[in-house]
Parts: structure tokens; C-alpha cells; sequence
């Protein structure tokens, strides 16, 4: 760990070359981190200011975490990207965008935070959906996000698939389950806010599947009351990793700063902003604090029952896979 003092001159240096006025960083982000990094954005600006008397901006690009990496691929000048799946990550490092080893670049393999998956109903849990086994029953319309194009979507189906082995079922009925799942899903969403909309704007579907995250956010945009989250018997560990984007630094000078604005996320500060906005912070002495924030749930890893999300990416995501062979595009 760096001291104070010492993190305060590495920033000092990274902000020293900018002559021509603040220095700014663009965060490729997903979704749902959208409110997140309202929050968070400026108080890395003031934390800066305060320890190096330097002015920087972050600007922020949101949208489905997969979308998102394609673009950064395909040449949007992100300094830094804050995904919701290490697939979206090893596939900019793959091409040489950011560094081979980045999940040891920052500490818990580059995740700051982390998630779950929940179920959100409408107020008062009218088709009284408690379970995964509820999605499944005539009549019960789920909003999901379409796994190719965003990470929220990979999640809720790797929930869901783990979910029948968390119980003991087979790899079979695993498979029959969310094909089940699916023909209950009307459409398909871009990404997690494009999904929210459907459900909350369209008013389409009895119940979204989607990040713990995104409870706090619909209470903030569309008011308390218009949901209900619920917690079902076992869910999955979703990371929220983090890269700096080797390529664009090197061009813009940005190294130091792209560092210290992922470094901070691991702050007090950064981890109790993640808590308020329903991110599982990794700090042990935050998670406590918010103990009524983050109910306990049974939480099983993407290792467990799929080895990485790379080779779920292969068997379940990639063209022809699982997911094109039990589910059909409306």
C-alpha cells in the first residue's frame, strides 16, 4: 500500500504535465453503474484537489457492459473501463487494449465490488413470486437482459442455471429450466437500464431480473414504492472488475491519474459510496455497516458450476451455443 504521502505525489506527478488546464479521464462504464459514478465521479475530482491542489474531469459512457467493450475496442479513447464481467475485460485484453494482467493490477482480481442478482416485482408482489421456480409458471412474463449484449444478462441466466444445481439437479435440468425460463421472456433488453424501462416505462413483464444495484436506482428515478426486490433462495456472485485502458493512456499521458481514480474506488470513501448505491463493497468494516442494505443470501461463484466466465462465454453465450439453442428471438 502506498501512504498518503506518497499517493498524494504520484497523483501530484500524473497532474503536473497538465499545463493546458484540467486533465480528464473518460470511464467506459455498464448500465446500471450509471448513478454510481455520479456520485463517486466527484468526489475523486475533490479528492484529488485536495491532495494535489490539481483541477482533473472524468466524463463517463454507459451502456450495456458488452457494447461498451466493443466500442473501446473499436477505438472510443476510454481511459479507464468498469465492467460487470471479466469476459468484457479479457476481451479488450486479448486485443491488446488493456494489459494481459490486469485483474492483478488492483486488488480481489480487480473488482472493487461486487453483486448479486434479484428479482424485482411490482409493488405488492402480485403473482406472489418468491423463487426461481416461480419465473417458470404459465402466465408469469420475466424482463431480462439479452446475455449476448450485456454482463446484467449473462448473470441472471448463470443464476438461474446454477440456481437448479445449488439443489441438485443435473446439468440437463439445469438446461431444461431456463429453457422454461425463457418462453416466459416477451424481450429481450440491451442492457440493465434498457431493461428497467421495459419494465417500469413499458410497463411490460411481472418481474426483471437485474442487479441488487439497480433497486436503489429505481427508488431514486422513478420513486420508492413502484417495486418490490426480492431475494430468492440462491443467486450468483457477480464481479464488477476494472481496467485502465493501456492504449489510450499511453496516447494521452493518462496513466497516473487512470490509476489513482480505479485505486480510490478501494478508498473508505469509494466503498461507502458503492454501499449507498447497493454495490457490495469488499471493505469488511462497510459491508458491517450496511448489513440491512445487503440481506444475506446464498451465493455460489461462476467457478462453481462453470469453471470461468470465459468458458461459460464459450458453451452458453458465443453463437450457436446453449443460449441460441434454447431460446428464440421474438
Amino acid at each position: 500500500m502506498k501512504t498518503p504521502i506518497k499517493h498524494a505525489l504520484a497523483v501530484l506527478a500524473l497532474v503536473a504535465g497538465s499545463t493546458a488546464g484540467a486533465q480528464t479521464l473518460l470511464n467506459a462504464s455498464y448500465d446500471v453503474a450509471r448513478e454510481f459514478y455520479k456520485d463517486y465521479n466527484p468526489a475523486f475530482v475533490a479528492h484529488i484537489k485536495k491532495t494535489t491542489g490539481k483541477d482533473v474531469k472524468i466524463d463517463q459512457a454507459h451502456g450495456g457492459s458488452s457494447a461498451q467493450a466493443r466500442a473501446v475496442n473499436d477505438g472510443l479513447e476510454a481511459d479507464v473501463v468498469t465492467m460487470n464481467t471479466t469476459t468484457d475485460i479479457e476481451f479488450l485484453a486479448g486485443n491488446g487494449v488493456v494489459a494481459k494482467d490486469w485483474a492483478k493490477r488492483f486488488p480481489n482480481d480487480a473488482s472493487p465490488t461486487t453483486s448479486t442478482m434479484l428479482f424485482l416485482v411490482r409493488n405488492g408482489n402480485p403473482k406472489g413470486i418468491k423463487d426461481w421456480d416461480d419465473l417458470v409458471k404459465p402466465g408469469v412474463q420475466v424482463v431480462v437482459v439479452n446475455p449476448k449484449t450485456g454482463g446484467n444478462g449473462r448473470y441472471a441466466y448463470l443464476a438461474a442455471w446454477g440456481s437448479v444445481r445449488e439443489k441438485g439437479g443435473t446439468e440437463a435440468q439445469a438446461a431444461e429450466f431456463v429453457g422454461k425460463l425463457y418462453k416466459n421472456v416477451p424481450v429481450l433488453g440491451k442492457g440493465g437500464r434498457d431493461a428497467t424501462s421495459t419494465f417500469l416505462q413499458r410497463n411490460i413483464g411481472d418481474v426483471l431480473i437485474t442487479f441488487e444495484s439497480e433497486v436503489v436506482s429505481i427508488d431514486r428515478e422513478f420513486g420508492a414504492g413502484k417495486v418490490d426486490a426480492v431475494y430468492p433462495s440462491s443467486s450468483i456472485v457477480a464481479e464488477n472488475p476494472v481496467a485502465v485502458v493501456e492504449r489510450t493512456v499511453a496516447k494521452k499521458g493518462t496513466a497516473e491519474l487512470a490509476k489513482a481514480y480505479l485505486d480510490y474506488l478501494y478508498s473508505e470513501e469509494g466503498q461507502e459510496i458503492a454501499a449507498k448505491h447497493a454495490l457490495r463493497p469488499r471493505s469488511p468494516a462497510v459491508l458491517k455497516k450496511y448489513a440491512s442494505t445487503f440481506k444475506p443470501i446464498q451465493q455460489f461463484t461462476v467457478a462453481k458450476y462453470f469453471g470461468s466466465l470465459s468458458e461459460a462465454q464459450k458453451v452458453h453465450f458465443n453463437d450457436g451455443g446453449q443460449f441460441d439453442k434454447l431460446y428464440t428471438v421474438k
